[in-house]
C-alpha cells in the first residue's frame, strides 16, 4: 500500500509526496489545456507509469528466470482523444540492450509486458499499442 499527499498551490499545478520516502514531484496542466506544461501533466504520468511499470515487471521476470533487461530504454508516447477528452492510446517502444534473447525468454518478456498492474488496471478502452526492437 502506498499513501500520498497532494497539494493544490494554485497555478494550475499540484505537488505530491510520496510519504514514506518523502520524495515530491510537481504536476503542471499541459499547454494544450490552459497549463504551461513545465512538468509532466497527471495524464502525462499515467502514460509514464504504464511503461515504468512494464519495465518493472519484465525486470523481475528476467531476474526470476536468470536474465536481464539492464539497459532496456523505452519511448513512450500518449495520445489524447475527445469527448470526453482522456487518454485514448498510449504507444510504447521498448528497445533491448542486445538481440539474444532466446525465444523462451522473449516469450516471458512479452507475457510480463501486458501482466503490469498498471496494464490491468487501465480501461479496455485506452489502447495500449507496445513495440519490442533490440540493438545488435
Amino acid at each position: 500500500m502506498a499513501t500520498f499527499e497532494t497539494k493544490y498551490p494554485g497555478n494550475l499545478r499540484t505537488e505530491i509526496t510520496h510519504l514514506q520516502s518523502g520524495n515530491t514531484l510537481t504536476t503542471d496542466a499541459p499547454s494544450d489545456n490552459h497549463g504551461k506544461g513545465e512538468f509532466f501533466s497527471p495524464t502525462d504520468l499515467l502514460a509514464s507509469a504504464l511503461g515504468s511499470c512494464m519495465l518493472t515487471i519484465m525486470g523481475i521476470a528476467a531476474q526470476t528466470h536468470g536474465f536481464t533487461i539492464d539497459g532496456a530504454t523505452m519511448e513512450t508516447t500518449k495520445i489524447m482523444s475527445s469527448n470526453p477528452r482522456r487518454v485514448g492510446e498510449v504507444v510504447i517502444k521498448i528497445t533491448f540492450p542486445h538481440n539474444n534473447y532466446s525465444e523462451k525468454e522473449l516469450k516471458i518478456l512479452r507475457t510480463s509486458a501486458k501482466e503490469c498492474p498498471v496494464a490491468n488496471s487501465l480501461h479496455p478502452d485506452v489502447k495500449q499499442t507496445v513495440s519490442f526492437s533490440f540493438k545488435e
